[in-house]
């Protein structure tokens, strides 16, 4: 556990000192603030439009970091050649991956913090310009908890995002990891119509296989509670429970592969 919590601190480090992570999450907190401007455009639905713009810009510019970063977590350490001193070192390829991971893990989680901080400000500013008769005909006060319930599964959403990018960088270029990792994001945001497939086309084989990829693609909708929180719908904490060990297991499973894919590799 020590040597992964070291290499993942260093993961940590260098993410923190790259230019194009901070130009992301400050155009991403610019953006949520821009988005008290847009609101006003739109007459008794500012907050509403607040909130949808501020979830979508963080589970946006999160995905960004989440890939952009991921995919050259592996890369970069063999196309500068400093995978052979590491390995060189009393540090086991596991704990390479899984230090990796986990320092990627803690990236996203602070700069999402950090986007989390400057969303509720904006919210918070929202909740002084109108009066109490205004305020008491929302359905949810501005500044409401639950939208954290929404930003959580935001997170592991990226988590599972972030496993997904590691496990193709293990043996795939920087490009080739992205377009894939993009691609399943994508495809797991539709994965709902792969289950109903077989309604809209007539051969079998092509509906036995869409439903196949139903239940092994990864279902990235069933993390996006965003609507529900915005319009203040109850998300059944059963609901959030299942999704949660969903996410959880399906990057256990994808971590499993990136170690033994890696851990067979030769870097000679």
């Amino acid at each position: 556990m020590r040597t992964i919590a070291h290499v993942a601190v260093n993961v940590f480090k260098e993410s923190v000192r790259d230019k194009v992570l901070y130009s992301l999450v400050a155009f991403a907190t610019l953006l949520i603030a821009v988005s008290y401007l847009i609101g006003q455009l739109t007459a008794g639905q500012d907050v509403k439009i607040i909130k949808d713009l501020g979830l979508a810009a963080i589970a946006t510019f999160g995905l960004l970091i989440a890939v952009f970063i991921g995919i050259g977590l592996v890369w970069k350490e063999v196309e500068r050649r400093s995978i052979y001193g590491l390995l060189s070192k009393p540090i086991r390829r596991h704990e390479f991956i899984l230090g990796k991971y986990a320092g990627l893990a803690l990236t996203l989680f602070v700069n999402m913090a950090m986007m989390t901080v400057a969303f509720y400000v904006v919210l918070a500013y929202m909740n002084t310009q109108f009066p109490a008769e205004a305020r008491s005909v929302w359905p949810a006060s501005a500044t409401d908890p639950r939208m954290l319930l929404a930003i959580a599964l935001i997170f592991l959403e990226l988590l599972l995002v972030t496993a997904i990018a590691l496990f193709f960088s293990t043996f795939s270029s920087p490009f080739l990891s992205a377009a894939l990792t993009f691609g399943l994001w994508v495809v797991g945001h539709f994965n709902a119509d792969l289950r109903n497939f077989e309604s809209v086309v007539e051969t079998r084989t092509a509906a036995h296989l869409a439903r196949a990829l139903y239940y092994v693609l990864p279902n990235f909708a069933a993390f996006d509670v965003k609507a529900q929180v915005v319009h203040a719908l109850p998300v059944p904490s059963a609901y959030v429970a299942t999704t949660a060990a969903y996410g959880i297991a399906y990057i256990a499973l994808l971590l499993t592969g990136a170690v033994v894919i890696f851990a067979r590799r030769d870097f000679k």
